[in-house]
């Protein structure tokens, strides 16, 4: 097979190294083995090491057991960026389970669905008021049997008066323990010896069920093994660690303020400083000023990010006032980087802003950006073992030569095993040869840089997070006032795109306003899926057939903007 991009590939790194095939615990054992005394987590202020954290893994993975984990059984997680994740993640993977990432973007029914769809019985979360009564309604209507709660303060992060205030002002709740609700305290409340399960095979053993979003409505849940985290993980250290002296074992410091519930996060956050033996410095949530602090005043080695994030950085008032000097690695991932950007962000900092391409599917590893290799407007070359192949959109039997558009079909051990629950998805997604079809159009150059150019699925880049106009169509054709509804998505300085809908009226209706529009949606979509901007048609484009033609109002609405004065 063609394979351009090995002549791409940085000095000491070979797209044909071995990959472990491991399982995923073998990373936190060797870092625990290698760094004990090495902070592992930071959370506002408060450390835990290696050593610390294994032992907390050790008491959570016994006590999950006692509520009944074990293999096949599938347990939530519902968490910000606290300990708590970090803790859990492993602890279900130690007790034999395996993990389920739920976002707190997401809408009650897609949580319901989520639940559902995965045989969710167990769910960690915290007693904040935008996480506790979500789930704890989900006790009554749906599978969902036990909750497992915990608080912010637990590992130290907020003095007792601090949590008291927030219950007072309701950002905490009132959680109701019982018979189907315990504590991360009480789950904690064991001496860690828990009933080991062998991994007999790491690449057919489920570590994560990682769900994304679906053109139809109901999201689908990628299988991710062991084996394809702990190769996407190894990816991750071999392009960056030791590599031209940008990244060191045991020394580095990583900013994890991307959502750990996100598989770009889960890899580039988590798995990745385990396998560094790096300390996560974790963040609840993204704020500009506190980013620049932290790596000013503890020397942050590396920024995992979406451009919006930098975007903020670049563009903060005070950005001059902080050295961010220290930082080695920036990869930024999520949604296409504007090269004015990279430039801006490498002036402030000295540091290259470095681009890759990834999916759910691919367990985020795709391309990369070797050091000192960039091309403008490219998101990089394929990773370690990865192979791409570019396929003809009429004739998906036939590749197409080099400089030439086509889909990007994937392969390699970071590949997940298929779709949870759903064959015929499966069958779809991957080509005879056993290539993942990815729905994107690009084309490679001749040293094996991809640009990606469009996609096949009718899909939107937002912030960094996958939105599908269809979902949120079906949500407003729920409004008494629409009679035809086409969202689009429309450039958006800081989210990269955002989504607009294009609607019609029904006879003897009056317009809304787009804050009307937004609360009226507010329990059907998720924040990140939320319309953005509004415009009532008389009419909207149909074909000869009478079908409404998103394609039609693309066409107009691109030349309507392309003929705008400047």
């Amino acid at each position: 097979m063609n394979t351009p991009w090995t002549r791409s590939y940085p000095a000491g790194v070979r797209w044909d190294a071995e990959l472990p095939l491991s399982g995923v615990l073998h990373m936190l054992d060797s870092a625990v083995q290698r760094w004990p005394e090495r902070p592992a987590i930071d959370f506002m202020g408060n450390k835990l090491n290696y050593r610390e954290l294994s032992a907390l893994i050790d008491r959570a993975a016994a006590g999950l057991q006692r509520l009944g984990v074990k293999p096949g059984v599938h347990v939530g997680l519902f968490l910000p960026n606290v300990p708590q994740y970090v803790i859990s993640f492993f602890a279900i993977l130690r007790a034999g389970g395996t993990v389920v990432n739920y976002s707190p973007l997401d809408a009650g029914k897609v949580l319901a669905h989520k639940i559902e769809d995965s045989q969710t019985d167990i769910l960690i979360t915290l007693d904040l008021a935008t996480l506790y009564p979500t789930m704890a309604s989900m006790l009554s209507n749906t599978r969902l049997r036990t909750l497992v709660v915990g608080s912010l303060g637990e590992f130290g992060g907020l003095p007792e008066q601090i949590q008291a205030q927030l219950l007072q002002e309701g950002q905490v709740s009132n959680v109701a323990y019982g018979d189907r609700c315990q504590s991360f305290a009480q789950l904690l409340d064991n001496d860690g010896q828990y009933q080991p399960y062998p991994l007999e095979d790491p690449t057919t053993t489920l570590a994560v069920l990682q769900y994304t979003g679906g053109t139809t409505g109901l999201p689908k849940g990628a299988m991710l093994t062991h084996a394809n985290l702990s190769s996407a993980a190894a990816q991750v250290v071999m392009t960056n660690i030791d590599n031209d002296k940008l990244m060191h074992e045991g020394r580095e410091s990583i900013l994890v303020v991307l959502p750990l519930f996100h598989v770009y996060a889960m890899v580039c956050c988590l798995l990745f400083p385990i396998a560094a033996g790096a300390e996560m410095r974790l963040h609840t949530r993204f704020d500009a000023g506190t980013v620049m602090r932290e790596i000013h005043e503890h020397r942050v080695s590396c920024f995992p990010g979406v451009p919006t994030m930098f975007t903020a950085l670049i563009s903060h008032p005070q950005v001059r006032d902080y050295d961010l000097h220290s930082l080695k690695v920036c990869a930024s991932g999520g949604a296409p980087l504007p090269v004015e950007l990279m430039q801006q962000f490498r002036a402030l900092t000295g540091c290259q802003l470095t681009e890759g391409w990834g999916m759910t599917e691919t367990c985020t590893g795709g391309t990369f950006t070797p050091a000192g290799n960039y091309k403008a407007g490219s998101c990089g070359i394929p990773q370690i073992g990865v192979t791409i192949k570019l396929l003809d959109t009429e004739d998906p039997a036939r590749s197409v030569p080099l400089g030439e558009n086509g889909e990007i079909v994937i392969s390699g051990p970071n590949i997940m095993c298929g779709y949870w629950n759903n064959p015929a998805a499966t069958r779809e997604s991957f080509t005879e040869d056993g290539f993942f079809r990815t729905g994107d159009v690009g084309y490679m150059d001749e040293d094996g840089f991809i640009y990606i150019v469009d996609r096949t699925k009718d899909m939107l880049l937002c912030g960094g997070f996958n939105v599908y106009p269809r979902v949120i169509e079906e949500a407003i054709y729920a409004h008494p006032a629409v009679e035809e509804v086409m969202v689009l998505g429309i450039p958006d300085e800081y989210r990269g795109q955002s989504p607009k809908a294009y609607i019609k009226l029904r006879s003897g209706h009056a317009p809304f306003t787009l804050d009307e529009l937004k609360a009226f949606l507010k329990d059907r979509l998720g924040k990140h899926e939320m319309v953005q901007a509004l415009e009532f048609r008389s009419e909207l484009p149909k074909t000869p057939v009478g079908k409404l033609s998103k394609q039609m109002l693309k066409e107009e609405v691109e030349g309507r903007r392309s003929n705008t004065p400047a």
